[in-house]
């Protein structure tokens, strides 16, 4: 536990970004599960847009360090490579 005024306000911060990050986490497992579930319909178009909005927040999380860079662009990767199998 805290003891003193600057790790009360470390442990603060600390909870703060915890759920920050749980909610950009969530979002990005979110836009992959509706890319995969767009793939497996075969509709070309709607998994083109599932794509972009997959990859925007998988960048996006990456950049605010929720993800490694490295994680980040091997996801990204995958997806463009099944999307390019879909014909």
């Amino acid at each position: 536990m805290a003891t003193h005024k600057s790790a009360e306000k470390r442990a603060r911060q600390s909870v703060k970004r915890a759920a920050r990050n749980v909610s950009r986490r969530s979002k990005v497992r979110g836009a992959i599960r509706a890319f995969r579930e767009t793939l497996t319909g075969g509709d070309k178009k709607k998994a083109e847009k599932a794509l972009a909005e997959a990859t925007r927040e998988i960048r996006k999380a990456a950049s605010k360090g929720v993800v490694h860079a490295r994680n980040a662009s091997r996801r990204v990767s995958r997806m463009v490579l099944a999307f390019n199998k879909l014909g």
